[in-house]
């Protein structure tokens, strides 16, 4: 046979199928996912019944964590001792568990997070709870499988004498799997599974009466009764858990805000640090100092607060930014005959009790086996002792025990059993009293045979008993419930004004991207100058705005796209110092570009609309309670076409008109009122029709008929015309010409382009900035009063090929 004969052809796709297949069965059945039987994973599973039968009792004393782990991964879990260690040590951390399943002693790690000591240094046994797990485990309740080396057995499922799946709860994550079940109490449970058995057809309302909820060994507060109700009756389902807190008045009039209890599986010291963080970063004004004060009598962080802040607002802020408050989704799977399947609380309920009516059937057959036997040896010696001198006699006569066994047997008609039990019987036995002892024996093991019997014939005897074991666990080992529900999921509401100090300040951008805050004290310590702003060589201020601390900014970009910012998030700076770039600030992409600041106090005001205008003359008006966000990145604001931009957003009420002007001199002017109201994402309609190559370099709001319109060239040309020689129009016209450019071999050139225009009803302090950098003052003023179609003045001398690109009114 060559070589190529020896290898078979095979599509990578079904290879890969059938090995990836073959995993994820593995890490679901035997990995991940619990039982739903006894609600434990292989690894919990493994480390319990090694304990155990090893004889790490909880009357016995404490072993060394190494040894346990050494025996699990050599007898039954090969997988690494870290994994093993580390599902030790989750079975003794009471943060984690509702009852702890391993009595852990040493350092066992912390709700901080802190890791647990190595294994060579803890100690573990069983936990006391522990041995209703494991308890009958050696009465054949449950079946045993082959270990990976066939060396020893292992139990497919431990006896569970009390529903551990729902008491303690479980998370885990496999191949094309997860689950997440909640600890309740054990009380509540115990008690809705004996009215499940007394009352098969109850109803998962009826249930709910018994288990209310979960309860988390940490405590806390559940919100959502709906939630609740959900998950009990698909598996799946959505709870609030917030923080027990409490806020304490101190002297001085001061307070403070007490945190008792925290959501379950939150690391208290990441808790910690996160509001101490917002406290250093003056995300809210108003925290004074933030302490962990946890010891032996529980968990205690304070958060002090300023005499004259308020503590409630505070709290709401912390409830919504940290993990105070946190959301807790149910998604119960668990393994129901070796398949993963989401489960009610209704079908969890009844496949325990399934197991348990198992359990102690077979229990029950191996006590009646063992009853029987006991029975008939007993009988055997009773009936000897009753013609004890025959016997002796027959046994006296034998040659040896062989024949001594088959004398009984044959003279008297004793079974090879009996026989056997009568030869190894003790002198002393042949007391008086001893016979006595043996027929009270029989009497009562026969009464016993009795009882197991009837307990097999009838299934009410068999649930009656299944239902008085279970109350002696939950009368021996349960606890008050921890966790408070309400149904309703209260709302959070943060207000402003008591987390951030109203205070006026300076908002400046640069032509650049730069960014700050300034506080009207700086500006005022700098010379009171807005021209002095700070800013990076060859840059230079576009924007400054006059703004409240409890304002928002809605940033608007050229591509349709805006951000909101809270005016009190933007960095602050000095005056003379440039500040910040705005991709610090928001997530802006490279390719696009602020094309405006808008300020908003309320977004509720009524009658108020933003237009957009974009570079090919479309124009589109959205009322401004559409913009009101709460997320932080970039949120869809005008629907703009492939080679379209906007190029102005404008905060209105809708009683003026728009007058848009073109790069090529062309304007149009019409009554606002004519673009109808649309949605956020809308793309609006025609605002003039424009020629080829031509697009809107301004677009200026406009009243009545009094004041100017300036125009201004990129050469630095200007002029001035009455608003009243600019008619109103209808919407989508060709509009009128409103600038002449000269043109000719021996004139001298007044433009080939508007740089922009403004409406002037005062004088104006415009700032002209040229492509080669240069900057340029003038005032509207200086530009002569002409007609319309007027060639204009040259108003900002420029060097030779040097153009305006931008104007700025100071």
């Amino acid at each position: 046979m060559n070589l190529s004969e020896q290898f078979l052809p095979a599509f990578l796709e079904e290879v890969v199928g059938d090995r990836f297949g073959r995993y994820s069965k593995y890490i679901i059945q035997d990995r991940a996912i619990p039982d739903v039987r006894d609600g434990l994973k292989p690894v919990q599973r493994r480390i319990l019944y090694s304990m155990y039968d090893s004889g790490n009792l909880p009357d016995k004393p404490y072993r060394k964590s190494a040894k346990t782990v050494g025996d699990v991964m050599g007898n039954y879990h090969p997988h690494g001792d870290s994994s093993i260690y580390e599902g030790m040590i989750r079975m003794a951390q009471s943060w984690k568990m509702a009852h702890e399943l391993v009595d852990g002693h040493g350092n066992l790690g912390s709700i901080d997070d802190d890791p647990p000591a190595a294994m060579r240094y803890t100690e573990a046994r069983l936990s006391p709870i522990a041995l209703e797990m494991l308890r009958d485990i050696e009465k054949r309740t449950v079946q045993f499988k082959d270990n990976f080396d066939n060396t020893t057995k292992e139990p497919v499922v431990l006896p569970s004498r009390y529903p551990n799946l729902l008491v303690n709860g479980v998370t885990g994550i496999s191949a094309g799997f997860a689950t997440d079940i909640p600890p309740h109490n054990l009380r509540e449970v115990i008690d809705a599974c004996i009215a499940v058995m007394q009352k098969p057809d109850i109803e998962l309302d009826e249930i709910m009466t018994f288990i209310k909820g979960p309860d988390f060994p940490t405590g806390g507060l559940i919100m959502g009764g709906e939630g609740i109700k959900d998950a009990y009756r698909t598996g799946k389902g959505r709870i609030y858990l917030r923080s027990k807190v409490d806020i304490e008045f101190l002297r001085g009039g001061k307070q403070q805000i007490v945190i008792t209890e925290i959501p379950y599986q939150i690391v208290k010291s990441r808790l910690v640090t996160a509001i101490e963080n917002i406290r250093l970063e003056k995300k809210i004004d108003g925290i004074t100092e933030v302490r962990d004060e946890s010891g032996r009598e529980g968990l205690r962080i304070v958060i002090e607060v300023k005499k004259e802040a308020d503590a409630q607002g505070i709290l709401a802020y912390l409830l919504k930014k940290t993990d105070l408050q946190i959301n807790y989704n149910f998604n119960m799977v668990a393994i129901v005959n070796k398949a993963p399947q989401q489960l009610g609380l209704k079908p969890m309920l009844e496949a325990y009790i399934e197991h348990q009516r198992e359990v102690v059937t077979f229990r029950t057959q191996y006590d009646l086996e063992k009853a029987v036997d006991r029975a008939h040896v007993l009988d055997g010696l009773v009936k000897a002792l009753n013609i004890l001198d025959e016997v002796i006699a027959a046994i006296k006569a034998s040659n040896n025990r062989q024949d001594a066994q088959n004398n009984l047997q044959w003279m008297f008609g004793f079974t090879e059993r009996q026989a056997d039990s009568i030869l190894t019987l003790q002198l002393y036995r042949l007391t008086n009293l001893e016979i006595t002892t043996l027929q009270k024996e029989l009497d009562e093991l026969n009464k016993k045979i009795e009882n197991f019997r009837s307990i097999l014939e009838s299934d009410k005897k068999l649930v009656a008993l299944i239902r008085k074991e279970l109350m002696e666990i939950r009368d021996k080992y349960g606890l008050d419930r921890r966790s408070t529900i309400q149904g309703e999921v209260e709302e959070i509401k943060v207000n402003l004004e008591v987390l951030v100090n109203a205070e006026d300040v300076l908002v400046t951008m640069s032509r650049d991207g730069y960014i700050k805050r300034t506080s009207m004290l700086s500006y005022t310590r700098s010379g009171g100058e807005r021209d002095g702003s700070g800013v990076k060589e060859g840059d230079y201020i576009s924007r400054v705005l006059n703004l409240n601390t409890l304002d928002n900014l809605l940033i608007f970009t050229e591509k349709g796209q805006y951000y909101l910012l809270p005016v009190h998030q933007i960095p602050e700076f000095k005056w003379k110092e440039p500040g910040t770039a705005i991709v610090n600030v928001i997530h802006l992409p490279k390719e696009d570009q602020i094309i405006a600041l808008i300020p908003v106090t309320n977004f509720e005001e009524p009658g108020r609309s933003l237009v957009f205008v974009t570079k090919r003359g479309q124009v589109k008006r959205t009322e401004l309670k559409e913009y009101m966000t709460n997320r932080s990145n970039a949120v869809s604001a005008c629907k703009v076409g492939a080679d379209d931009e906007i190029i102005s957003v404008t905060l209105s009420d809708g009683s003026k008109d728009i007058l848009l002007v073109s790069k090529e001199a062309m304007s149009i002017r019409f009554k606002e009122q004519e673009v109808n109201a649309m949605g956020r994402v809308s793309s609006g309609v025609r605002g003039i029709q424009l020629r080829e190559g031509d697009e809107i370099v301004s677009a200026l709001w406009v009243e009545e008929d009094e004041g100017e319109i300036l125009a201004i060239t990129d050469q630095g040309y200007a002029k001035r015309s009455l608003l009243l020689d600019y008619m109103t129009q209808s919407r989508g016209g060709k509009g009128l010409v409103t600038f002449e450019f000269k043109e000719g071999k021996r004139v001298k050139p007044n433009g080939s382009r508007i740089a922009g225009a403004f409406y002037c009803r005062e004088s104006l302090e415009i700032t002209a900035m040229t492509k080669d950098g240069q900057s340029y003052n003038f005032t509207s003023e200086q530009a002569p009063l002409a007609e319309r179609k007027a060639t204009g003045k040259w108003l900002v001398h420029l060097e030779k090929k040097d153009e305006i690109i931008d104007l700025v009114i100071r």
